[in-house]
């Protein structure tokens, strides 16, 4: 084929690649050779030439070809040249003037670089999602700000180029050091800890093993291998006394250990560790138990505060017997009268609490004091209970025995899921131990047991508590005509509005004595005013918070609520209440019937307020009221039946109803951001224990406090 321009000139294009004609070249397809047919024509006119011409051609060779020898079948590109050259010359001036209408087709296009807009317009298909994509991408990037999740950082992807460092340092030394071991050194060596020890008095011999060549025999203290070699002697002493030195230091190692976890040790542990607790507190324990103070002659370094508590002791010694003699006087006299009778201004000393130490550890440092009980046949023996009251401060809570000879660590530590808020001492099983916890469940504990499981959960009771236990206590009650004696109860009371009794078997499980339903205030109707219908109730039961049996007959009690009322209750009759007594605004938190005057009863709230009741009358009797502040606890001395101390969040009180019924005789403040919790007398001392929020019970020593006589009780009243 030539192609001619306008002018008529020759402007065929050459061939880049000459074909070998000796070469075979395979068969191409009709898409591949049409292509290069129409690329070889390029742009222009051509001579009387069609493309149907082409196809023509290429139809007829492919009917020339027998399909079982397709694959053999080639065609040289010579043939082809010589076809064309025959085409050529059919063609005759006319087809060469005649004008010839070419189309150009695109083919399919191949992509070396492919680099995809950033630009969508808004009428393609996924300009919905692409606006979709950048609103997420703003919102994003709004809420980076303080956010953890994205973090500022600069980041090089290109390695650095290397550094040679170089260090200068003195010259290594090396030594090339050689010794000969002999396979029976090396066999003794290895089996040295079958050896089995042997006393060095009786002097017996251990036989270590031998080899296929020779046997050795050593003795437990001394080891030496016989070989005529001088280096294989050196070797065996050598790895022998290593070996044996490291097995006595195993040795060594445990025997140790053995004598550290013996009984005996811990015994003997336990003794010096009592010895030591009595050395150091012997003054403030003496003080405690009000025994005089023993004074070591042998110590000549400062004792002034022993010798002052030797004066303390002496002193209330002088006011015991200046008491006695002036015990008929008292029952004529009144109290404030007699105080200044016999004395001058300068004699008189006021009451005071005098601090002496504190049960506190690393372990309850941070634990709220929630309640506290006596031992009822170890008067030594204090439990004590932490957990918080408030919700949002609750985490597991503590129940710990202390013991007056050892007042820095308890000796028993009951660790509880909740935290405890109640907890008290069995009276017929003096090792039961029975603890209220804030989520409504009731445990009991063997305190005689290292073991800190507990003997009986009410975990798997379907009665149990749903809201916090606030008092718990074992209560002896009659047997009545069934039997003699007393049968021994436990009591709770929670915020779920129900005083159950817990039935003690294989497994704890309750029953109500008593569900308090919310009685509704009694308010006085003014002349010609309608009635008010009543507001409905969310619930029909109060929160129970407190209660106290009677001490002479145990079936009646007293249960304080939340809603300020106190109820009195018998065990006989759970429909009902026998009395109400209306007198506090808030919640009341504690209720304590007086112990020598068995009609009267004190109750402590949220009001800041403490009232003293008498059991026939529904109008308060007194009202002290000296802080503003709650006070979360009372308790009667059991000494007097005028003394009784109440735990404020600020300070501790004493009252003595002889003295004042307007102002404390004591008060103790609390360190700041500490706050009292509650109180507890000691039984056969005149010391006040006092817990706080940070999980310090402090012992106080009343000082220059006289008891009156229990035979004024009367005369006051």
């Amino acid at each position: 084929l030539q192609v001619f321009d306008d002018e008529g000139k020759d402007v065929t294009p050459r061939p880049l690649f000459h074909s070998d004609p000796n070469a075979v070249v395979p068969r191409q397809g009709k898409l591949l050779a049409s292509s290069a047919y129409f690329g070889a024509t390029g742009s222009g006119s051509f001579s009387s030439t069609s493309i149907s011409n082409a196809s023509t051609t290429e139809s007829i060779l492919d009917e020339t070809v027998e399909p079982g020898s397709r694959r053999d079948t080639t065609v040289s590109l010579s043939d082809v040249q010589v076809r064309q050259e025959e085409v050529k010359e059919e063609l005759t001036k006319a087809d060469l003037d005649r004008r010839v209408d070419i189309y150009l087709t695109e083919t399919e296009t191949i992509w070396i670089l492919d680099m995809p807009s950033v630009v969508v317009s808004v009428e393609s298909e996924d300009a919905g999602r692409v606006l979709e994509r950048n609103r997420i991408y703003v919102d994003i990037c709004k809420n980076r700000p303080g956010n953890d999740c994205f973090v500022e950082k600069m980041m090089q992807t290109i390695n650095g180029a290397a550094k040679n460092k170089e260090v200068q340092c003195d010259k290594i030394i090396t030594e090339d050091k050689g010794m000969m071991v002999t396979s029976w050194d090396l066999y003794d060596s290895f089996h040295v800890s079958e050896i089995e020890p042997t006393s060095k008095a009786e002097g017996s011999r251990a036989t270590t093993g031998k080899s296929s060549k020779s046997h050795t025999t050593r003795e437990h203290d001394q080891t030496i291998s016989v070989s005529s070699d001088r280096g294989s002697t050196t070797s065996s002493i050598m790895i022998s006394e290593s070996a044996v030195l490291a097995r006595i230091h195993e040795e060594e190692e445990c025997h140790s250990e053995a004598i550290l976890t013996s009984e005996n040790f811990q015994q003997d542990l336990f003794f010096m560790e009592r010895i030591l607790m009595e050395n150091i507190f012997q003054p403030k324990l003496a003080a405690y138990r009000q025994f005089p103070v023993l004074i070591d002659p042998d110590v000549t370094s400062d004792t002034s505060g022993t010798v002052a508590a030797v004066k303390e002791a002496k002193q209330e010694e002088h006011d015991m017997e200046k008491k006695d003699k002036e015990e008929q006087k008292e029952a004529f006299i009144g109290p404030s009268t007699l105080s200044d009778l016999n004395k001058t201004p300068e004699e008189i000393v006021p009451p005071r609490l005098e601090k002496l130490w504190s049960y506190i550890c690393d372990l309850t440092n941070g634990h709220s004091v929630s309640s506290m009980a006596w031992s009822k046949v170890n008067p030594d023996l204090l439990a004590v209970g932490y957990g918080a009251f408030d919700f949002k401060e609750q985490k597991k809570g503590l129940a710990c025995c202390w013991s007056l000879k050892n007042p820095m660590w308890p000796e028993r530590i009951f660790q509880c899921e909740h935290g405890v808020t109640a907890l008290d001492f069995s009276m017929a099983s003096p090792n039961l131990l029975a603890v209220g916890m804030y989520n409504g469940s009731v445990a009991i504990y063997n305190v005689r047991s290292c073991n800190d499981a507990a003997l009986l959960d009410s975990s798997e009771s379907s009665n149990k508590h749903t809201g916090p236990v606030w008092q718990l206590r074992w209560v002896e009650q009659d047997r009545g005509g069934t039997g003699d004696g007393k049968k021994e109860r436990l009591i709770c009371i929670s915020a779920d509005g129900r005083i159950t009794e817990w039935l003690i078997q294989k497994r704890l499980d309750c029953t109500d004595l008593m569900k308090i339903k919310r009685t509704e205030s009694e308010k006085k109707k003014l002349p010609g005013e309608k009635e008010r219908k009543s507001e409905a109730l969310i619930s029909r039961q109060a929160a129970g918070m407190c209660f106290d049996f009677h001490p002479k007959d145990t079936n009646f009690y007293l249960a304080g609520t939340e809603e300020g009322h106190i109820h009195q209750c018998s065990c006989s009759c759970n429909e009902q209440f026998l009395e109400t007594y209306r007198g506090h605004k808030g919640p009341v938190y504690k209720v304590a019937w007086n112990p020598f005057s068995t009609d009267m009863f004190l109750s402590c709230s949220a009001d800041w307020s403490i009232i003293l009741w008498h059991q026939d009358s529904q109008t308060p009797i007194l009202t002290f009221s000296s802080a503003t502040a709650c006070v979360n606890d009372i308790m009667w001395s059991p000494k007097s039946a005028f003394i009784f101390a109440a735990a404020h969040e600020s300070r501790v009180e004493i009252w003595d109803l002889s003295v004042s019924t307007l102002d404390p005789v004591i008060s103790c403040f609390a360190s700041p951001r500490v706050a009292f919790t509650s109180v507890l007398f000691a039984k056969n001392t005149d010391c006040l224990l006092a817990g706080d929020s940070k999980g310090e019970v402090s012992v106080f020593e009343l000082q220059n406090l006289a008891a009156p006589n229990r035979d004024k009780v009367g005369f006051t009243r």
